[in-house]
């Protein structure tokens, strides 16, 4: 331990006792088991384990006092063993405190009678070496519970990915990932498929949480581009209510399939959430249901041939100046919306209506179509939403 400066008398103190560390740290561990319950059964910390590690933590604190390198493995692997057998910290930290304690008593017990009042006031020196140790092993019991948190979380994803990407084995042992994910006895399943907003990061903020906090349990994929789920609704938590609570945490363009009954049917469902979201329109933070807007859902399902019906309908429209291509467009949404009422659309634009009716000839004129025909009406209708479903305006 770097800047320690212990006194002469104490540091020949912990030379003397180096060699019984062994016997020490046997003693150490019975202390510990009489104080602290969870060691005491050696079902958790066996009891030959237990000894071990205290046998090396006494040869390293009285090692470290007396100036001497240690011959073996610091006890930080102590916390990190702890983490992996499931101890509670303030157990592990515990276990620390009565050995350092049994440690200092042995010290003054052992002292010379006339090196006792220096022992004394070397006390700060001697314990600072504890502290600095229940500081190392914290440090390490922490990382081994963020690195088994993590190690759980990836192969939590990997199954989640087996399951919505219908894997054979994933499919056919369906029933042991529902008991890994925690998605069994549900009323039925829904798959939520979210845009990442950015590569890697979640389309659906702290989603899982927010679930549970609803007694909803859920397990989520999260990949370089999208951020996707497997839902277990519930009694009382249905669409509608998943739907409400996504809307809260969307942070890109989300979409919902529709229930199955089984997780079997994962993988279609994981396909209706992808064409639900790409329905909503680009760039906006949105939930929306696959069959919800039958139109959307079909345009979005064939990209190809929606780009092939916005260049043969409305191409001259798109090839105008940006401004000029934003009104068109804008004045003919908010007509057909509408119903065809110019004065409406004029309310809703905040413009005359005979600049409405100028605009719609404009755009008859440079489509060809005319809106007072039905079968006209409807195409410019539905290649107006390729191009919103698109992006392109």
């Amino acid at each position: 331990m770097d800047g320690l400066t212990v006194v002469p008398e104490v540091r020949a103190l912990c030379l003397r006792l180096l060699p019984e560390s062994d016997d020490l740290g046997a003693a150490m561990a019975a202390r510990i088991r009489r104080e602290i319950p969870v060691y005491d059964d050696g079902d958790v910390v066996p009891h030959d384990e237990l000894v071990g590690s205290c046998q090396v933590n006494a040869r390293y604190i009285l090692a470290t006092i007396a100036g001497e390198p240690a011959a073996e493995a610091t006890p930080t692997e102590t916390g990190i063993l702890r983490a992996e057998q499931g101890v509670p910290y303030a157990m592990v930290l515990q276990a620390f405190r009565v050995g350092s304690r049994f440690l200092w008593e042995v010290l003054v017990e052992r002292a010379d009678p006339e090196h006792r009042d220096t022992l004394l006031l070397a006390a700060a020196d001697i314990w600072a070496v504890s502290d600095q140790l229940a500081a190392d092993v914290t440090d390490a019991y922490r990382r081994s519970i963020a690195d088994r948190a993590r190690r759980d979380a990836e192969a939590r994803a990997v199954l989640v990915g087996a399951l919505l990407d219908g894997e054979p084995d994933a499919v056919t042992h369906v029933g042991r990932a529902a008991g890994m994910l925690d998605l069994g006895r549900a009323s039925g399943y829904v798959v939520v498929s979210a845009e990442s907003p950015a590569p890697g990061a979640e389309g659906l903020v702290d989603v899982e949480r927010v679930l549970r906090r609803a007694n909803v349990r859920s397990a989520w994929r999260l990949d370089h581009d999208r951020h996707e789920g497997v839902v277990a609704l519930r009694l009382g938590f249905g669409l509608d209510q998943l739907v409400a609570a996504l809307e809260g945490v969307a942070d890109a363009r989300v979409g919902v399939s529709r229930e199955v009954g089984r997780l079997d049917e994962v993988p279609e469902a994981r396909r209706q959430a992808r064409v639900a979201c790409a329905a909503v329109s680009p760039g906006a933070a949105a939930v929306g249901r696959f069959g919800s807007d039958p139109l959307a859902v079909l345009l979005a399902s064939s990209p190809d041939q929606a780009r092939a019906l916005v260049d043969a309908v409305l191409a001259p429209v798109l090839a105008l100046p940006e401004d000029d291509r934003s009104v068109v467009i804008d004045t003919a949404r908010a007509w057909l919306a509408a119903g065809g009422s110019t004065s409406t659309a004029a309310q809703q634009l905040h413009v005359h209506r005979n600049t409405v009716r100028y605009r719609i000839r404009r755009l008859e004129e440079a489509t060809g179509r005319d809106l007072a025909r039905p079968v006209d009406a409807a195409e410019l209708y539905v290649a107006l939403e390729c191009v919103r479903i698109l992006g392109l305006a």
